[in-house]
Formats: C-alpha cells, sequence, structure tokens
C-alpha cells in the first residue's frame, strides 16, 4: 500500500488512452472510491463486501489502447451497479479487485447468499 493508503489509484482515460478526465479512482484496502466532477465534486464509496460480481470488458476501441471497464455488481441500495471505465491494465484490476473482495468477505465473514435471502431482487442486466 502507497503512503496515500490507496492500493490502486487511476483515472478514468479519454482519447488515446490519455488520463484528461475528472473521473478518478482509488480502491482501499475495504473499499472502492469514485470521485466524478469537477466543478461541483461527488464522491461514491462502495464497500467491498458488498461487490457481488465483476465483469471485464474489453471492446476493441479500448484494446487498441490498453484499456478495459470493469463492470460491477452489487448488493448497494444506492449504487447497484456501476462501471470502472476505461482504465490501463484492467485484467490485473479485476483480479486484484476480486481477490480483494472475496478477503473482505471472509474477513466479515458475508456470504453472497445472506443478501439474496431478503427478498430483494439482486442482480445485473445483462450486459
Amino acid at each position: 500500500m502507497s503512503a496515500t493508503g490507496y492500493v490502486w489509484k487511476d483515472r478514468k482515460r479519454t482519447i488515446f488512452g490519455l488520463p484528461l478526465s475528472f473521473t478518478v479512482y482509488k480502491l482501499k484496502e475495504d473499499k472502492l472510491l469514485i470521485e466524478t466532477g469537477f466543478f461541483s465534486k461527488k464522491e461514491e464509496e462502495i464497500r467491498l463486501y458488498r461487490i457481488m460480481d465483476l465483469t471485464l470488458n474489453r471492446p476493441f476501441g479500448q484494446r487498441i489502447f490498453g484499456l478495459g471497464t470493469i463492470h460491477c455488481c452489487t448488493a448497494d441500495k444506492s449504487t447497484p451497479e456501476f462501471d470502472i471505465k476505461k482504465i490501463k491494465k484492467s485484467s490485473e484490476i479485476k483480479e486484484m479487485l476480486s481477490d480483494m473482495v472475496e478477503a473482505e468477505r471472509d474477513k466479515k465473514r458475508v456470504a453472497a447468499r445472506e443478501y439474496m435471502d431478503d427478498g430483494d431482487e439482486i442482480g445485473c442486466e445483462e450486459l
């Protein structure tokens, strides 16, 4: 972990894979932070143990520049689905995030079935 407390940090990439956007992704040991905006900032916090499923999408236009998008389905009421868009090393980040999610679930003793037993409809739509 770096001196800032983040395991990983990156920006959403734009044209030619350049980090010219106002979306920043920050990964800590127990949560993912998504900061958006320039004048008005918004920071979304997702606890890792709430992430249910990860899908890596690498369309041709992103693959050319070494980018990918990670689609996440969660048990969070305010953010049931979100994308970590157009990031470098997307495959490695997805694997790291997946391992961290499992470790956090083990640490908190949370099983995926616990989210599905409360009667709520949890699931991502087909991509």
